[in-house]
């Protein structure tokens, strides 16, 4: 079981629990802090003290001072009105992040929630109640309002929930597993919300998927590099000895030990060609160059996964309710931004280096990769559909948060569009991970007329896997299906695991 704390959740335990169903509780530490800033909070609410969501109202309605009476209404009121959201559902794996971040915030002893709120929480995880949570209606500034709130209906026996795969009522849900709806107190619905918890949420998990993502990406070009006869010289260690960005040289090793070995390579390694073209020569600049943004997303998100984000903070060590910004999303915006370039460029020049598999003027290899050019079209269309797919990353990688729309009659005067920057970074890589199964299914077929010669020892494991699933193209044949299992083939991991089986584990950095 994951034990949190609120300061040691790493990224590997959220995906653990996001996708792997891992059980989560409350560590000693994270139970004392819990009890500690609730004991704060419970004396500000008797002494009656004008407090920001505490003993007022929300957003522009702070001026308005809430009587004792009417707090729990308050709360209950803030979770009903801000459950905004609209759109398809979030998925599973995306909203048991939340859950689990959520939790961990409220752990680390800022947030004054009561113990049994947070209790209630784990037990949705742990008994597998997914919340319904809309993938649209945050502006990623006074936190993920719209999204969190959804999350928060069904633990208030609200809303709607996934259980066992059917969406019920959250009530429902709360009955099938044998859990009672709880009523919020002063503060406490504030604190399950006003964090930015849906936007790392997306982000880690996007971040997770990247690092298999940029692993295949070199796995296909060394597949493009062995198919177009291309040279190992641009990956003399040398060359990144004296430019040391570490996705540079990472991405120069990978693809030395990828085409080691190579028949096909070593059968021109003294033919006329001096160097390749820019998409084959500049492998580890490109790749490298978004394996090291992918470091900086990294930092970023490890620092958030365990901060205190709502508003106001309660010091354990003062005993004060200090109002600040730390829901505001800017931070995971910045980078879920350069996370989405970074991917695009990935499929940018793979598509380039699919481009040149499919002219023969640029491949010496048959035109399209038909051995009946003419009668049949061979793999002419899935470069159309690379080029559709890069296009509209070009669309999506605009910066979300270079917007802001006050919200709040203007009390919440800049936000950060920070969900829309990591949802959009997941749509970019589901993308790319196409661009990249079109490009290994042209290299592949590209190799299959280099026959009898071999790629090398990393490029012929991925080969085979490939052949195992979709087989050569004889002639002309339905190909949306080869795409789709080469691009599973690439989301799932096994591409790049049977890859790495052969030449041990590819580098990020």
């Amino acid at each position: 079981m994951l034990l949190l704390d609120g300061y040691s959740l790493t990224l590997e335990d959220v995906i653990k629990v996001a996708r792997g169903y891992e059980e989560v509780g409350l560590g000693a530490a994270g139970r004392d802090q819990i009890l500690a800033s609730r004991k704060i909070v419970e004396k500000i609410l008797e002494e009656e003290q004008p407090v920001y969501g505490i003993s007022t109202g929300f957003g522009d309605f702070s001026r308005i001072f809430i009587t004792k009476e009417k707090r729990e209404r308050l709360q209950r009121n803030l979770i009903v009105s801000h459950a905004t959201g609209v759109g398809d559902h979030l998925g599973e794996d995306v909203v048991r992040a939340a859950m689990v971040l959520r939790a961990n915030s409220l752990a680390k002893g800022y947030s004054g929630i009561k113990l049994s709120t947070v209790e209630m929480l784990l037990n949705l995880l742990n008994k597998k109640i997914c919340p319904a949570v809309p993938s649209k209606g945050s502006v990623g500034a006074s936190g993920d309002l719209a999204p969190l709130s959804h999350m928060v209906l069904v633990m208030l026996g609200e809303g709607q929930a996934y259980v066992d795969g059917e969406l019920v009522s959250g009530a429902e849900a709360l009955t099938r597993r044998g859990l009672a709806p709880l009523t919020l107190s002063g503060k406490e619905g504030l604190a399950l919300i006003n964090g930015t918890q849906i936007m790392t949420a997306v982000g880690c998990i996007v971040w997770h998927d990247a690092v298999n993502l940029f692993k295949a990406a070199d796995v296909a070009a060394g597949l493009c590099i062995e198919a177009l006869r291309g040279t190992r010289a641009a990956f003399d260690e040398r060359i990144s000895a004296v430019r040391p960005h570490g996705g540079q040289v990472a991405t120069t090793a990978n693809m030395l030990r990828l085409t080691a070995n190579s028949p096909i390579i070593d059968s021109h390694v003294h033919c006329t060609k001096v160097q390749d073209a820019y998409s084959l020569r500049c492998v580890p600049q490109v790749h490298g160059a978004s394996k090291d943004a992918l470091r900086r997303v990294e930092e970023t998100l490890q620092i958030e996964i365990n901060a205190a984000t709502d508003n106001p903070l309660i010091m354990p060590d003062t005993g004060e309710a200090i109002s600040g910004g730390n829901f505001h999303g800017q931070p995971i915006a910045l980078v879920m931004d350069y996370l989405k370039l970074a991917i695009a460029e990935i499929g940018n020049i793979s598509e380039r280096r699919t481009n040149r598999l499919l002219d023969s003027h640029l491949s010496e290899l048959p035109p399209f990769l038909t051995a009946y050019p003419g009668e049949d079209s061979g793999l002419m269309i899935i470069q159309y559909t690379a080029a559709s797919l890069v296009s509209e990353n070009k669309v999506l990688v605009h910066p979300a948060s270079a917007d802001s729309i006050p919200t709040s009659a203007n009390q919440e005067d800049h936000v950060s569009m920070g969900t829309i920057a990591a949802r959009q970074a997941g749509e970019i890589l589901e993308n790319v991970q196409y661009i990249l199964a079109i490009e290994c299914l042209a290299a592949s077929q590209g190799i299959d007329f280099l026959s009898p010669l071999l790629p090398g020892v990393g490029t012929g494991a991925a080969h085979r896997a490939i052949r195992e699933l979709v087989p050569h193209l004889d002639e002309d044949r339905i190909m949306a299906p080869d795409i789709e299992s080469v691009c599973r083939l690439i989301a799932d991991g096994t591409l790049v695991s049977k890859t790495e089986e052969a030449v041990g584990e590819l580098c990020i950095s």
